[in-house]
């Protein structure tokens, strides 16, 4: 009797990398984003690449090297030897959230540097962690004696003054001034790799939606999904992609699923009404 195997899906691979946040390979599950673009990609190389960067920045350095002395030959490796940095000239380019082309362009957007960052950090033995800084992804690295703060776009270490003033318009924006006002230490909190997932994917999503390339916002919504399987305003989104793209069926299933679920949601007469529009569209 013979059986057949059948390698999983790119979003199979995601869905069983992202299950346990005990066990969460954030390298691994940032790098496979990759493979709706580049159906091709080999995940394991980009491991192995990430790799041999660490064991070549390894090789510049004693063992007994300081934690201070591993930061600046790790910024000094990165942002300057091999110029990582941010895409200032085509920012919204799908590919700068790809590890595979930041790998190779050696550009990317803050949080994508930042993942590749991390991982050659922490093979370092640093105590280092993303932070979902508003508006702008951050590292932030525990040392002996305080911690410091970088711009993964630029490699600049950040003052207490610097973070202040970049907060400052997202603070206004949102009504978080005078009693509401809250310790600029809240915005410093470490990312769970859950959560750089899901910032990533959403950068994505944003991209795709304003383009109105509804094929790829579905794929990203899929992974999202997968991540996230109770944030219900992502069958939300993807019901509207799925209308967007013709498919009433699908559409109707996620936006009764929101319906269903987000009983408190805002929106739930106007999803309903563009519900019953699909359905009439069906029948």
């Amino acid at each position: 009797m013979m059986f057949r195997y059948s390698a999983p899906t790119a979003l199979e691979y995601f869905a069983s990398l992202v299950q346990s946040d005990d066990q969460f390979p954030l390298l691994e599950a940032a790098a496979s984003l990759a493979q709706d673009e580049y159906p091709d990609m080999d995940v394991a190389q980009v491991l192995g690449d990430v790799d041999q960067l660490l064991a070549r920045l390894k090789r510049r350095l004693p063992a007994d090297a300081a934690p201070l002395a591993r930061l600046r030959a790790l910024n000094q490796f990165f942002f300057h030897d091999l110029s990582f940095g941010g895409n200032v000239n085509d920012y919204y380019d799908p590919d700068n959230s790809y590890l595979n082309a930041v790998l190779r362009t050696r550009r990317g957007i803050p949080i994508s540097l930042a993942v590749l960052w991390i991982e050659l950090a922490q093979g370092l033995g640093l105590q280092a962690r993303g932070i979902s800084f508003p508006g702008h992804f951050m590292l932030k690295v525990t040392l002996p004696k305080g911690q410091v703060v970088i711009d993964p776009f630029t490699g600049k270490s950040l003052s207490r003054e610097e973070l202040s003033e970049r907060i400052e318009p997202y603070k206004r924006c949102n009504g978080l001034v005078g009693e509401f006002d809250v310790p600029l230490g809240l915005y410093l909190q470490p990312a769970t790799p859950r959560e750089i997932i899901t910032r990533m994917l959403r950068n994505l999503k944003e991209v795709h939606a304003a383009q109105e390339d509804w094929q790829r916002t579905i794929a990203v919504q899929d992974r999202l999904i997968a991540l996230l399987p109770d944030a219900w305003g992502e069958y939300r989104d993807r019901g509207l992609a799925h209308a967007a793209q013709g498919h009433a069926a699908l559409a109707v299933q996620d936006l009764e699923t929101y319906i269903r679920e987000a009983d408190d949601a805002l929106d739930l007469d106007v999803i309903a009404e563009r519900v019953t529009a699909l359905r009439r569209e069906l029948n």
